[in-house]
């Protein structure tokens, strides 16, 4: 059976600003099952939750600030608020340069895990590129699996993994039951150039998904930016994985 599809709304960000309900409720009309916000803009928590829940759309995750220091009140309550249980973040290039940076990065991680877990919630990492360069003669992706607390899980973000050069579908298949999610994006695979609706670019997406084996729980549709207009790409992009049986939208 394939994961059900929802939409990272970074990739919808502009629309947002301008009219957060008729964007969302534009996503909904797609068929889209599921949204991951990154921010409300211009939209309280709570109004955005009870939009999500008025449209039945789920809320798998969300990113948000690390749940930390001056964010973690912030973090948890605006999870609460739209009925979201994971809490995915991330860090920057300069926090992975060195063998003792990866370390200190993970044990913030850790920590972070550990607020979540007091809360209900799962703490999850999103890799950007630079999480798929080599230090030391190891990827700092393997590094960091030696570090971090097993209850961590990943977000693949399977686009920057083959930007860095390395195969995003070995990744899916040694990380396992660990990455539930993926980020499905597409487009010429390089770190600056526009991306494209999923189906259009260069990745071998059911390649990736067959090798998932069945443990992908969310098939999510993130476009950084996009050479096209935004919304006719995200709704290209539902219709490329669902009617090649690469996700399940409300249709199936």
């Amino acid at each position: 059976m394939s994961a059900p599809i929802a939409l990272q709304l970074y990739s919808i960000r502009e629309p947002l600003s301008r009219d957060f309900e008729a964007s969302v409720r534009e996503i909904a009309r797609m068929g889209y099952v599921g949204v991951e916000p990154a921010g409300f803009p211009g939209t309280p928590p709570e109004a955005a939750g009870q939009l999500f829940e008025e449209l039945g759309l789920a809320v798998p995750g969300a990113h948000t600030q690390l749940p930390l220091g001056e964010y973690k009140n912030e973090v948890i309550d605006a999870m609460k608020a739209i009925g979201c249980q994971r809490i995915i973040s991330g860090k920057g290039p300069d926090d992975f340069a060195t063998m003792d940076l990866i370390k200190r990065t993970c044990d913030i991680f850790n920590e972070a895990s550990a607020v979540a877990a007091q809360h209900g919630m799962l703490f999850g990492i999103h890799n950007h590129w630079w999480e798929f360069e080599q230090i030391d003669g190891r990827y700092v992706f393997e590094v960091m699996l030696d570090l971090l607390e097993p209850d961590i899980f990943f977000e693949v973000d399977t686009y920057w993994v083959q930007s860095a050069g390395a195969d995003p579908a070995n990744v899916v298949k040694q990380l396992g039951q660990r990455a539930p999610f993926l980020h499905i994006k597409d487009g010429p695979c390089t770190r600056n150039e526009p991306m494209t609706a999923v189906g259009d670019g260069v990745m071998d997406i059911a390649g990736i998904v067959s090798a998932a084996g069945g443990i992908t729980q969310w098939m999510i549709v993130e476009l950084d930016r996009c050479a096209t207009d935004m919304m006719e790409a995200v709704e290209r992009s539902y219709t490329y994985l669902t009617e090649n049986g690469l996700a399940a939208g409300r249709s199936g």
